[in-house]
């Protein structure tokens, strides 16, 4: 039962779907309480009016029904300013589901507010990331809200316990969500990640169906795609020539990336609650951007900047994972890495082909790249060869010196 019967309203995060149908009416049932629900458009690829068709049905008044396009403020300030930072977790993960948690609980708390609710409700399970993650975000935009996790209170704790709820509070059932599914699947613009049942042995293969943004690598073309995005302080902004908004980059990079097989990752992962799970991951924009902004680092980036972006990003990366997006470290890091990015400007040209994203060049009005010190030939006034005779005879000193105390010892 729950713990809290004095809530009068509350804004939850709605899909439509089997779970969060059954929660809105828990909700009803349980706490005796007005359900605001609000769906988010994130680029999962979903037609989103069903869901508001079906709030309607299960009693909740259109005034308190909201469905939201968030793709551009998705990419634009969730997405983009993690990539300025080159974030990957684990050495592998593009955060494409952590990344969306805080962006949905910033707008629940925001409709919170305009409707006068005085709770939240998310459907994350008690054994996941997610539940982490919309939390904290709540409490660290609003201390003082109730938050309400069905899956940690409900005895509704199997597929036929919740089926049989479902039918018992005339909640319609698609034909197709009767079964138990194979999978579990959660998408946006930046991803898709299929978890649990077939996937949860991390030894046997994914089945192909998993995926679904990628054709295979070996289906893709036998001719490379070529193509060049252009950067302007960190950001891409243009592709092949052609100026984007941020949602539509996105878009336009996961076609190509689809088209090339490009950006399936398999991965066991260590949760932030404690335990490993296996997940099958899709990010083909993500994996084609996070390659083309490296390579237009690599040229307008000082040495000592770049390594040290690269020391903080595992940092960062980790945040963003646990959930701590509005966390004042988090906003420290993204400062000094937005500071980073004031001259990363240019353009990169890439070759798509059978999974593979391969840069093949990069140009850039700020580029510290300089040819005439880099070569071979003769003629260089900037760098004198002699000066190097020194340079290694200070930084080996400590090492003669180490030496010089063994061959005494011996």
């Amino acid at each position: 039962m729950a713990e809290d019967k004095r809530v009068k309203k509350v804004v939850l995060a709605y899909s439509g779907g089997l779970d969060t149908s059954v929660i809105l009416k828990w909700l009803q049932t349980t706490y005796n309480c007005e359900v605001v629900t609000f769906t988010a458009d994130l680029g999962q690829g979903e037609e989103l009016e069903p869901a508001r068709k079906k709030a309607e049905l299960l009693g909740v008044k259109p005034d308190n029904i909201f469905v939201d396009d968030l793709r551009e403020e998705f990419v634009r300030d969730f997405v983009f300013p993690m990539f300025r930072a080159n974030a990957v977790y684990e050495g592998q993960y593009l955060l494409g589901t952590s990344i969306a948690r805080p962006l949905i609980a910033k707008r629940q708390i925001e409709i919170l507010r305009a409707t006068g609710a005085d709770a939240v409700c998310h459907g994350a399970t008690g054994k996941g990331n997610d539940q982490v993650r919309f939390e904290l975000a709540y409490y660290a935009l609003e201390p003082d809200v109730t938050v309400i996790a069905p899956w940690r209170e409900w005895d509704l704790t199997s597929r036929t316990r919740l089926i049989e709820f479902a039918e018992n509070h005339q909640i319609p059932i698609a034909k197709d969500k009767r079964g138990e599914a194979p999978f579990s699947v959660d998408a946006n613009l930046l991803h898709s990640s299929s978890e649990g049942k077939v996937l949860e042995d991390p030894n046997l293969a994914a089945p192909e169906d998993v995926h679904m943004r990628t054709i295979s690598p070996e289906d893709a073309p036998d001719q490379p795609t070529l193509m060049q995005i252009e950067f302007e302080r960190g950001d891409a902004v243009a592709i092949d020539g052609e100026r984007l908004s941020p949602a539509a980059i996105l878009t336009k990079l996961n076609a190509l990336g689809k088209a090339n097989g490009i950006g399936r990752l398999d991965l066991v992962e260590n949760r932030f609650v404690g335990m490993k799970s296996r997940g099958v991951y899709e990010t083909p924009g993500g994996t084609i951007l996070l390659a083309a902004h490296r390579a237009i680092e690599s040229i307008t980036l000082d040495r000592g900047a770049a390594h040290l972006k690269d020391e903080l990003m595992p940092r960062y990366a980790e945040l963003i994972y646990n959930g701590f997006w509005f966390s004042p470290e988090r906003e420290m890091l993204q400062a000094a890495i937005d500071h980073s990015q004031s001259e990363v400007s240019g353009v990169v040209r890439l070759k798509l082909y059978k999974g593979n994203v391969i840069v093949q060049g990069r140009s850039s009005p700020n580029s510290l790249y300089d040819q005439e010190l880099v070569t071979f030939e003769d003629g260089a006034v900037a760098y004198d060869h002699r000066d190097a005779a020194g340079f290694i005879k200070l930084n080996a000193l400590r090492l003669r010196t180490l030496a010089a105390r063994r061959n005494r010892a011996h």
